[in-house]
């Protein structure tokens, strides 16, 4: 079974057992968000900023390894078109779940990230990217087709995981673990409690940002939603804007 397959199988669980990014927006934050109080995020704790979305009203967006019910309603809320894009059907079922709740339609397609995206070049004005090439061997592949996909000046807004989470144990105490992590390369056991992970360097996501031909315009840190990281306030994510220029 390709590590992909095994991702979406184990992601499928992890919803089912109530994981933090698979708890659909409410109702009333759906309504905030027709109000002009939406909010994105693209990492644990801290929303994008509002200027790096702008005015989204009619804008073509994807929100690509995004399914959760999270992302996808508060795009559509905020008056952009949105296609939502994961690799996990009970993700996607969130997505679902939530427009059904509101009463709006949206553009819903399984599928790999690490493939061929099924869209035009040149289509989309924004592309929203929660953390997720964590689960993803090669990001600049990923880069090189946000890039094919998006107009000129479009924008993409993509949450990375700087891999600190990956070299820490469980207590997230104590550094033990090396870098960079590739249970693909490694003798480490494939979990049902972790699926196939990898730690990506500063190299791979920035500069492989700058090589697909983006400029980068912006970027911030965050830290994790819970633990002992997050107790030290010690940033393990960190979120970029680019530019198609």
């Amino acid at each position: 079974m390709d590590y992909t397959d095994i991702n979406s199988r184990i992601i499928d669980k992890w919803v089912d057992e109530g994981w933090e990014w698979a708890k659909p927006v409410t109702h009333d934050e759906y309504i905030d968000a027709k109000e002009g109080k939406g909010r994105i995020f693209l990492t644990p704790t801290k929303p994008i900023p509002s200027q790096w979305l702008g005015d989204i009203q009619e804008k073509r967006v994807l929100a690509l390894a995004s399914g959760g019910g999270q992302q996808g309603p508060i795009l559509h809320a905020m008056g952009a078109e949105v296609t939502v894009f994961d690799n996990s059907e009970r993700m996607l079922d969130m997505d679902r779940s939530v427009a059904k709740r509101e009463g709006y339609e949206i553009a819903i397609i399984k599928g790999d990230m690490t493939e061929t995206l099924p869209f035009a070049d040149s289509y989309f004005d924004i592309v929203i990217n929660p953390v997720s090439n964590c689960y993803i061997e090669h990001p600049e592949d990923v880069w090189k087709e946000c890039f094919r996909i998006l107009k000129s000046r479009g924008r993409l807004l993509t949450g990375l995981d700087n891999g600190l989470n990956f070299a820490v144990d469980e207590s997230g105490e104590k550094i033990v673990y090396p870098l960079p992590y590739n249970p693909l390369k490694s003798n480490e056991k494939i979990t049902e409690e972790d699926g196939v992970q990898f730690s990506h360097s500063y190299e791979e996501n920035i500069q492989g940002l700058i090589d697909a031909g983006f400029t980068i315009r912006g970027i911030y840190s965050d830290i994790n939603s819970s633990g002992h990281l997050h107790d030290l306030n010690i940033p393990s994510f960190y979120a970029i804007y680019a530019e198609k220029t």
